[in-house]
């Protein structure tokens, strides 16, 4: 199996530190982020081959001066044409294979990439999603009765009402077909344009994280303020 790590985002979150590096190469201890991602994908026998797709005419050619030429690591050019449409330029590496993992750099997470893809295979999907259930905040919260604050909970894990959605998934090769047949668009947003219309025909299975921790690596700033949270995902990664 291959696996895709989409790079090539602006980093508009991440300004100012945007505008001397892409997001992938924000350093954690000394090392850039798609460094921890790539080594544990790799950390997962089944697959034989990463792709990133960066724009390597700008800022992603940090990306490729990182690594070089390696075996088993191949570089493809964004074509600014919407996370979907990206995956058009993957098409003919991808032969022979019927699935693929893809996963945006900016997710941090020692996701169980087998167990993911055991639940994609039994649920017989197109397209199964990382989610998780709940959530520790970033913020304090308080119990409140008649205006009255009787309690405060510090930065407390909450149960969510909807699962939320996070940027790991694990694909039929097929999608690609659907990702055709809107390539006359401008841009194909992976989510909303394809995978919306597989949740309403019951083809997108959901694979919850369960306990682990999971961050998005959006910026510098967000890793600081985290940083307990990322040492722990960084050591549930087996770094």
């Amino acid at each position: 199996m291959k696996a895709v790590i989409l790079a090539g985002g602006k980093g508009t979150r991440g300004k100012p530190y945007t505008e001397y590096f892409p997001k992938a190469m924000t350093p954690i201890k000394g090392k850039p982020l798609i460094d921890y991602v790539l080594k544990y994908i790799k950390s997962f026998r089944f697959i034989d081959e990463i792709i990133i797709i960066s724009d390597f005419n700008g800022f992603g050619g940090q990306i490729k001066n990182y690594y070089g030429d390696q075996k088993n690591l191949t570089f493809v050019q964004d074509s600014q044409s919407g996370t979907g449409g990206d995956l058009l330029h993957i098409e003919k590496k991808l032969k022979g294979e019927s699935e693929f993992v893809l996963w945006f750099v900016d997710n941090l997470c020692a996701i169980d990439l087998k167990k993911m893809q055991e639940l994609f295979r039994e649920k017989k999907s197109s397209a199964c999603i990382a989610t998780r259930t709940k959530r520790k905040e970033e913020t304090g919260f308080a119990i409140v009765e008649n205006e009255i604050i009787k309690e405060f909970k510090e930065k407390p894990t909450i149960k969510l009402q909807l699962s939320e959605c996070l940027g790991i998934y694990m694909l039929d090769v097929d999608i690609i077909k659907r990702i055709k047949a809107k390539q006359k668009q401008k841009e194909i947003n992976l989510s909303y344009d394809i995978l919306q219309q597989l949740s309403k025909e019951g083809k997108i299975s959901a694979f919850d994280i369960g306990d682990n921790e999971w961050i998005d690596a959006e910026s510098p700033m967000v890793l600081e303020r985290n940083e307990k949270t990322v040492k722990k995902i960084i050591k549930q990664m087996g770094f």
